[in-house]
């Protein structure tokens, strides 16, 4: 029995520690989007409800060339910590840009496209964060 305790402590530990590392890829990826001026930028918790990522950042652009400036400015302060993208789909186009790093995926849309696609009322099991609260 202690055995299994121990096992089910160390999983927890480990999720706990997972979950600080995503929450801290999460503000990185908020700061880069904000410092571009990304327009509403949400938070979604999504680890309790999806095994595609902990969570996702949904943000607009005014137009295709500050989309793509979003992205870079994602892509250049994630790297710099160390973080590449497993993908990015949607940039040449600049409507709707995806870029996944496993534990958290970015979108960026167009304002037209975002309200069109509607991620946050697809996603309305998630939990909105307080980007405030990332760092903590």
């Amino acid at each position: 029995m202690t055995d299994k305790k121990n096992e089910l402590n160390l999983e927890t530990a480990e999720m706990k520690k997972d979950l600080a590392e995503s929450r801290r890829l999460a503000k990185l990826a908020y700061d880069a989007l904000d410092d571009k001026m990304g327009m509403e930028i949400k938070v979604l918790d999504i680890h309790q409800i999806s095994i595609l990522a902990d969570y996702f950042l949904i943000a607009h652009g005014n137009n295709p060339n500050q989309v793509q400036a979003l992205i870079d400015s994602v892509e250049e302060k994630l790297s710099q910590e160390g973080y590449e993208p497993n993908h990015v789909e949607g940039y040449r186009e600049g409507s709707w840009v995806l870029i996944d790093f496993g534990r958290i995926i970015v979108h960026v849309f167009s304002k037209d496209a975002r309200i069109f696609y509607d991620l946050e009322r697809i996603w309305s099991d998630g939990k909105e964060i307080d980007p405030a609260t990332l760092s903590e």
